[in-house]
């Protein structure tokens, strides 16, 4: 087996590639697709090329990395990330290997790079993972801060328990969708004034959350827990994730139990998983935490990661407009401290398994992760670029948000997360 480095930053791709890609030679992404003459497959992605590593398996180029032919024709990548942490590490490099200049095993031979490559613009991009369970945290402190100021009292804004645990709670998972399709706006019970009874229809105050999410690989047994120093082990890859809040479907459901219909009806992921391994060179040193927390949640390094987090509005017939620029090393929590948190009682994980960070918010106005914070609860409509104001977003509006990391000249970034909003039905 080769010791090829994926993360090489001096690596360069005989396929021409953009600078502004977010799809480099150091990135190799997972997902799956979808080709015009139906077959389905297991893929990467370089540049514009989707590559299908079906057939890159049946041209024998990735002998020896303890895969086999079902886990690249399947439509998932549950069956590939079963094989854990040290195989797809394994698959990584030899992708990066393959598609690197020096590389002479696919390089000039068009008949085999007409089976391996196909145009992103050509194929269809398909879930990349059955998702068993979701969970969602609360891990940002700018975030959780201003929705306490806005609902609660500014002197207090954080709850007791928020510098204590990683808040989080269990999400929908039959309602992640991809990128591109659209949702209905939702129904259900609102309360608008605090002296009257509640009232029923389509929600008036629909919202994006800003989000990242991780997927795992299989865990430990029931009854047995994941530290925060085994953490990465268990962690395959990342995506953006939008969860979308009903907002004043939430304000009436969430006592006692939480957040329910003003979230399980959408959430919107994107279609290539980025992985942790991938991710590496970006890793930053995370906020300091007071109180001191429990040992069980103590860790050592960099574990943030610099991810920078755009989000854009396009109402329907018009351009878009970019309203916020965040940063995933605004966590409070990080991913080692929420997966450790999420174990520590004994709760098994499962490969496919995904767990969203929470809006992203960081300190200044501009980096504010949802239109609730943006507009400060309607109080201070947004203008976009084609002169028309959001409090929250419209029927016919599309939300888009990218997000990428760059250092020492590479890009490795996620593409997007595109959702259309319909009106109710």
């Amino acid at each position: 087996m080769s010791d090829f480095n994926a993360n090489n930053p001096a690596n360069e791709s005989w396929l021409e590639i953009s600078k502004d890609s977010d799809f480099s030679i150091q990135n190799i992404p997972f997902g799956i697709i979808k080709r015009k003459n139906g077959n389905i497959s297991v893929a990467s992605r370089l540049g514009e090329q989707a590559i299908d590593l079906n057939a890159l398996f049946e041209a024998g180029l990735l002998n020896g990395l303890g895969f086999d032919a079902s886990d690249f024709s399947s439509h998932s990548l549950n069956s590939m990330m079963i094989k854990g942490k040290k195989a797809s590490r394994a698959l990584r490099n030899r992708i990066a290997e393959l598609f690197s200049k020096e590389n002479n095993e696919i390089q000039g031979n068009d008949e085999l790079i007409k089976r391996v490559l196909v145009a992103v613009s050509e194929v269809e991009n398909l879930m990349p993972v059955e998702i068993g369970d979701y969970t969602d945290f609360y891990s940002s402190i700018e975030h959780a801060t201003n929705v306490g100021t806005m609902f609660r009292d500014p002197n207090n804004a954080l709850l007791p328990n928020w510098k204590y645990i990683p808040v989080g709670y269990h999400g929908r998972a039959s309602s992640i969708i991809l990128s591109g399709e659209e949702i209905h706006r939702p129904k259900g019970q609102q309360k608008p004034k605090d002296d009257e009874p509640p009232v029923f229809g389509p929600c008036k105050l629909l919202d994006f959350e800003l989000e990242m999410a991780f997927i795992t690989y299989d865990g430990k047994p029931l009854g047995k827990s994941i530290s925060t120093a085994e953490a990465e082990d268990y962690i395959f890859g990342m995506v953006l994730f939008n969860d979308w809040s009903a907002r004043d479907i939430q304000k009436w459901e969430y006592v006692p139990l939480g957040p329910f219909l003003a979230k399980n009806f959408a959430s919107s992921i994107s279609a290539w998983i980025v992985t942790l391994d991938a991710l590496e060179p970006f890793r930053v040193a995370g906020p300091e935490q007071d109180p001191k927390v429990f040992p069980y949640l103590e860790y050592k390094g960099d574990k943030n990661i610099d991810i920078n987090l755009e989000v854009y509005i396009q109402p329907e017939g018009s351009t878009e407009s970019k309203i916020c620029s965040s940063n995933y090393k605004y966590m409070y929590w990080n991913q080692n401290q929420q997966l450790a948190h999420h174990t520590i009682n004994g709760c098994n994980i499962n490969a496919g398994d995904m767990y969203a960070s929470g809006t992203i918010s960081g300190k200044d106005k501009s980096s504010y992760g949802s239109m609730l914070e943006l507009s400060w609860k309607g109080t201070q409509p947004l203008t976009l670029d084609d002169g028309s104001e959001r409090k929250f977003i419209q029927d016919g509006d599309t939300v888009v948000m990218k997000g990428f990391s760059t250092k020492d000249g590479v890009r490795v970034g996620f593409g997007e997360v595109r959702t259309k909003v319909k009106p109710a039905v």
